[in-house]
């Protein structure tokens, strides 16, 4: 009898989403779900394989826009949707798509973004369940997720590194969480001048697991997908948590490596635990979000990052648009 890879023991407690662009990579670990974002999507659409799916959404921007600006956005969606249209056909589950990371202090626009996305998808027969739309977990990028969660468009909060952010969206109802674990780890492995943390210590491990306990604790129903992981030790010491979305590389190593799986996060215990409830409003998160050195650095970076590669994307498209 063949010993269980650590991914199947993983998979018995706990969903688990791919985070990638490319679809044999998806393919080859039968995940749940899939995740995406500007920046993985502009490392695949420079992959050969993928060039029909990029020239399909220059020419939906070319017949629909009427400015060239308005060519080039709808191009810009096009794309993303096409994506999650190819990773739909892979996955059992749903695919998060990421609003336009330069909206991310817009409420309004973000919400336009979001249902642009959504009509997208649904002209193409998906059912607006199997998509989450990935909105940035900013004040407005909240609020813009409690007004669509009310119209039945289910968020993904992204960019995520502090308690505060979190209860604010489980405060607007989002369908989903996901808290950055390694660009934390990232974070203070700089500001404290460490190499590594034993994995019940990383930071990142730390930060998800106050998540957890706090939702679970007060019961809230939005649910946590630890995401953006350094290395499978932070992976298995999350154990339990609700969704986690993992790249290739490391669905590999833990498809190669052998062994149980205990449990590391769990509700009942959560519940047993003395946790002081934190009210949320704008002013009240603006200031703790402030305080926190790493989650203000991070959220920024994380921001402008996504954007950029958006840039990107929009630099490719607009070439091939005007040739």
């Amino acid at each position: 009898m063949t010993n269980k890879s650590k991914l199947s023991a993983l998979k018995e407690l706990t969903t688990i989403v791919a985070d990638t662009g490319e679809f044999e990579e998806i393919k080859k670990y039968h995940p749940t779900d899939a995740t995406t974002n500007p920046s993985l999507i502009f490392a695949a659409s420079n992959l050969p394989e993928y060039q029909p799916l990029i020239q399909d959404a220059v020419l939906y921007g070319k017949k629909h826009g009427k400015s060239h600006q308005e060519q080039l956005l709808l191009s810009l969606d096009k794309a993303f949707v096409n994506f999650g249209l190819e990773i739909l056909k892979i996955v059992p589950g749903r695919v998060s798509t990421e609003v336009d990371a330069r909206l991310s202090f817009d409420i309004e626009g973000s919400i336009q973004k979001a249902k642009a996305l959504i009509a997208l998808y649904e002209s193409a027969g998906i059912d607006r369940k199997r998509v989450l739309i990935k909105l940035a977990s900013t004040w407005e990028g909240i609020k813009a997720a409690e007004v669509l969660e009310q119209e039945g468009i289910h968020c993904n909060m992204t960019l995520m590194f502090s308690l505060p952010q979190a209860i604010g969206c489980a405060n607007a109802k989002a369908t989903l969480i996901s808290p950055f674990v390694g660009r934390i780890l990232d974070w203070y492995k700089k500001a404290e001048g460490k190499d590594s943390y034993p994995p019940a210590e990383d930071p990142g491990v730390k930060s998800v697991t106050e998540i957890y306990n706090y939702y679970k604790h007060f019961g809230y129903k939005t649910q946590i997908m630890g995401a953006s992981f350094r290395n499978v030790d932070e992976i298995l010491e999350l154990a339990g948590c609700d969704l986690l979305t993992i790249s290739p590389k490391l669905l590999e190593e833990l498809q190669k490596a052998e062994g149980p799986v205990p449990r590391k996060l769990e509700p009942e215990k959560a519940k047993g635990l003395k946790i002081e409830k934190i009210e949320i409003d704008e002013k009240t998160f603006r200031f703790l979000h402030c305080e926190n050195a790493m989650a203000t650095e991070k959220l920024y970076e994380g921001i402008r990052t996504f954007s950029k590669d958006i840039v990107k994307l929009e630099k490719m498209l607009d070439k091939l648009m005007t040739r």
